[in-house]
């Protein structure tokens, strides 16, 4: 049985759930969280393993998990912020953001932050569950965050997307001397219950027969997280690039960009803390 600490967002479904079984099998020590607490509850049990329970859509809830986990775990070797999805017409949360950047970015910028003291003292890895989104989708405008201007599902969910791409990126940037390596991934396209609460056209492939055809299951997804999660940054892959397929792969050009990266950081902190 490994030592190893193990922090998993949105494993209650989906790739989330699939990496949590495969490394558990493999004697690492898992840590779900979920926003569900009937599903996030059923995997814990089913494995065995601690849990807590956290809506992203509300930052309160998010600085409540990250108490509890320093209170909880004195080392975490790898937070993998793997909780997200697309989202439906446009809706501000109670924190007064746009729902699809404050849960795929916001809410992981501020848990990565506030967690960041046991991260560096562990040398962990951070792990951001990205997509090839961010390069068929994303037109990331600073100035508009919560795209007033533009909103559209797939627009929002692509610039989401990115954020994570560029904040794997600024995190290398700024804390990799002091021990934290960082990756972002495209785990493919995974038959989940991704976009079942979307207007996109999505839905239409996600949650329909056609997705029996066109995506893979979530085990497969599952296992770029695993892959990840168990390698050694450096050797098994390096820190602070995106990958597909196990491979370092082409984003969106502003991905490489690294004053955007940085006003990105500077902005997500100043939302989180005003």
């Amino acid at each position: 049985m490994s030592n190893r600490t193990i922090i998993i967002t949105g494993a209650s479904d989906g790739i989330g759930a699939a990496s949590a079984r495969q490394l558990t099998a493999a004697g690492e020590k898992v840590v779900i969280v979920g926003r569900s607490k009937a599903k996030t509850e059923a995997i814990a049990g089913e494995l065995k393993a601690d849990s807590y329970i956290a809506d992203f859509s509300e930052l309160a809830q998010v600085r409540d998990l990250a108490d509890k986990l320093l209170k909880a775990y004195p080392r975490i070797d790898v937070l993998a912020n793997n909780a997200g999805g697309i989202m439906g017409d446009r809706e501000v949360t109670t924190d007064g953001f746009e729902k699809t950047f404050q849960v795929n970015h916001l809410a992981p910028f501020l848990l990565t932050n506030l967690l960041l003291p046991t991260l560096i003292s562990s040398s962990a890895t951070v792990i951001q569950t990205s997509s090839v989104a961010a390069r068929s989708f994303s037109k990331l405008d600073l100035d508009d965050l919560g795209n007033e201007k533009n909103y559209t599902p797939t627009r929002a969910y692509g610039d989401a997307k990115l954020e994570n791409i560029l904040f794997t990126k600024e995190l290398h940037r700024r804390y990799h001397h002091q021990g934290i390596s960082t990756v972002a991934f495209h785990p493919g396209n995974v038959a989940t219950s991704f976009a079942s609460d979307t207007t996109s056209g999505m839905r239409f492939i996600y949650n329909t027969p056609l997705k029996h055809l066109l995506l893979i299951s979530a085990d497969e997804g599952g296992r770029a997280l695993t892959w990840l999660a168990e390698g050694t940054p450096g050797t098994t892959w390096t820190s602070g690039e995106y990958y597909e397929k196990k491979k370092i792969a082409k984003t969106n050009d502003l991905a490489h960009d690294p004053a955007l990266a940085t006003k990105l950081w500077d902005t997500s902190a100043q939302f989180v803390t005003s």
